[in-house]
């Protein structure tokens, strides 16, 4: 994986996490509007997860790296994204499928009790092309 700098975020946390990852999958945009971007394509998508809080779970860790990697490749690696349950209602954009990999990610940070947080979900499509998802304030208490 190439290194790349990301967009950084400010927050008041004494940890701070990123994990980057890769996976590939397809998937095609059903709307005229989309031009060729409505045919069937794929990409090998690169994302990042910045993570942030002040406790440290029981082994010492905001979250495992690997729980991340799994809950991301493991959702799309090698599929078709709109195939997934998520992505039925809504088109599989860049910008849902960062959204939707906050809210995974989030939901299992949140089942692990020290309040850490996901800051930020960096999705690349093409080497020219990503989406930086940041939730707000009350996405967190949703």
């Amino acid at each position: 994986m190439i290194q790349q700098i990301y967009p950084t975020v400010a927050h008041p946390f004494r940890y701070e996490l990123n994990k980057d990852m890769h996976f590939s999958a397809a998937h095609f945009i059903p709307a005229e509007a989309a031009g060729v971007c409505a045919r069937m394509h794929g990409h090998t998508y690169f994302a990042n997860l910045t993570i942030a809080g002040d406790e440290l779970d029981a082994i010492g860790f905001l979250i495992d790296f690997k729980a991340l990697k799994d809950a991301v490749h493991g959702a799309f690696d090698h599929t078709v994204i709109n195939d997934h349950p998520a992505f039925r209602t809504q088109n599989p954009t860049t910008e849902a499928v960062a959204a939707y990999i906050w809210q995974a990610i989030q939901a299992l940070l949140d089942s692990k009790g020290n309040h850490a947080r996901c800051l930020q979900v960096f999705v690349r499509e093409t080497p020219t092309s990503y989406v930086c998802y940041r939730p707000k304030e009350e996405d967190f208490d949703a």
